[in-house]
């Protein structure tokens, strides 16, 4: 038995492959941070803080010259979205059904993914995480006249990210409307604006939920790490006799390790 308490859920075998495949599924879609950044981890749900590598000196030792110093840490934060299922549906996967009805976990893995993103691109100050927009060294770069100015916005923060002493490749992450407006925009000629700024930044272009405006982020490694403890998993609340009460869970904690690194795009 572990903290998920599955094996007191009401539910079956193939019932919980489809859940977690359901799961893994949506989260893919929605997830982009952890795609950007360097993930470390999991590390398992017993995990509670990254390791800064850094101490402070306390004002008293515990005895008579004796000095003292402490070790600095960061907790993980865990996140936690409750769904209910119904449970005459979730039979039906003994009966071989083959899809069943999992809304209410789609909409929870929405809900997750959305806050992870939001946490890693703009921070989350009650967990005690500050985010890539938060930290970054450099004035976002404005884009005015439209989706047509986006690749002289970008290649204005690709120079500024070199001229930092940053290399590439760099990604560009793009918020719900701006990926909506970059994606269905063609330049003159025919050409994909979104071919155009792939061809700029060297890297990959991603539909980031939950970033507002964009980011523009380079691919070198080692400047951001998400440290994760538990990795998405479904665990088990409670049921009545028409209803399960599942969950979607993780642990995780997020830093800046170089604020040259990125660059937020405004409109």
């Amino acid at each position: 038995m572990n903290h998920l308490l599955r094996e007191h859920a009401p539910i079956s075998a193939a019932a919980w492959e489809q859940i977690d495949e359901e799961a893994s599924s949506r989260l893919r879609t929605y997830l982009c941070a952890r795609r950007l950044v360097d993930f470390t981890g999991p590390r398992g749900w017993a995990h509670s803080a990254r390791d800064l590598g850094r101490s402070e000196v306390l004002d008293a030792g515990p005895g008579p010259g004796v000095e003292s110093r402490r070790r600095l840490v960061q907790p993980l934060v865990e996140l936690r979205v409750p769904f209910t299922l119904d449970r005459r549906e979730l039979e039906d996967a003994d009966r071989g059904r083959p899809n069943l009805e999992l809304g209410p976990l789609a909409t929870a893995a929405h809900q997750i993914a959305l806050a992870e993103n939001v946490a890693v691109f703009h921070g989350y100050e009650a967990g005690g995480i500050a985010g890539i927009t938060e930290e970054t060294s450099h004035d976002a770069v404005t884009v005015a006249g439209g989706w047509s100015a986006y690749p002289s916005a970008v290649a204005s923060a690709v120079t500024r990210l070199r001229g930092s002493g940053v290399s590439g490749p760099f990604a560009l992450a793009l918020g719900d409307a701006a990926w909506l407006g970059v994606s269905e925009t063609i330049e003159p000629g025919g050409y994909p604006l979104l071919e155009h700024l792939a061809r700029i930044v060297g890297g990959p272009l991603l539909w980031a939920p939950g970033v507002i405006g964009g980011i523009v982020i380079s691919q070198r490694g080692g400047d951001f790490v998400l440290e994760c403890g538990q990795d998405f998993s479904v665990g088990y609340l409670d049921h009545d006799r028409d209803h399960v009460t599942l969950y979607l869970e993780e642990s995780f904690t997020f830093a800046v390790l170089e604020p040259d690194a990125a660059i937020a795009l405004s409109s």
